[in-house]
């Protein structure tokens, strides 16, 4: 299967979605409210299957003049149909809650967790958002572009610790 072919059968559905391609990957953009049905429907429709999940992760195009600030990104892999497939979904800065497809795909479960740590989205309905890879008593979220290159006195809060 093509991109042209892919496109064709997500715009059937999601007249709503935005696609573009870069270097013969395809994105879809979607609005927030047709996330979950979007995601329910790459996985289980038949042509499709995107049955693998392979990373989960985020963008903050802070100072890009763009709105929304940030997106979730979702990176899909059918082994049927040998596609892949980057979804895309805008967050408003106000408003970092996504539902969790953790339920879709079992691998979201750590993929989430470290998505909401490093940039603070919040997935709704995920069954144990805690953090992954930092102390608890870490303050800020590392990768969005406001945080500080030299971080925010982190190595002395953990050396204190010990």
């Amino acid at each position: 299967m093509n991109n042209a072919e892919m496109k064709k059968i997500i715009s059937k559905k999601f007249r709503s979605a935005e696609f573009e391609e870069y270097r013969d990957q395809l994105s879809v953009r979607v609005p927030k409210a047709k996330f979950m049905e979007l995601m329910t429907f790459l996985k289980e429709d038949p042509q499709l299957a995107f049955a693998y999940l392979t990373d989960v992760t985020g963008v903050d195009y802070l100072k890009m003049e763009r709105e929304p600030r940030f997106d979730a990104v979702y990176h899909l892999h059918s082994f049927q149909a040998n596609i892949y497939l980057r979804v895309k979904v805008g967050l408003e800065e106000d408003d970092l809650d996504i539902p969790s497809v953790s339920t879709l795909w079992r691998g979201a479960l750590w993929l989430e967790r470290e998505v909401f740590e490093m940039f603070g989205f919040n997935f709704t309905g995920h069954p144990d958002l805690r953090r992954l890879l930092l102390p608890d008593v870490f303050d800020g979220f590392p990768l969005r572009k406001d945080y500080p290159l030299r971080g925010r006195g982190e190595r002395d809060v953990i050396l204190d610790l010990k």
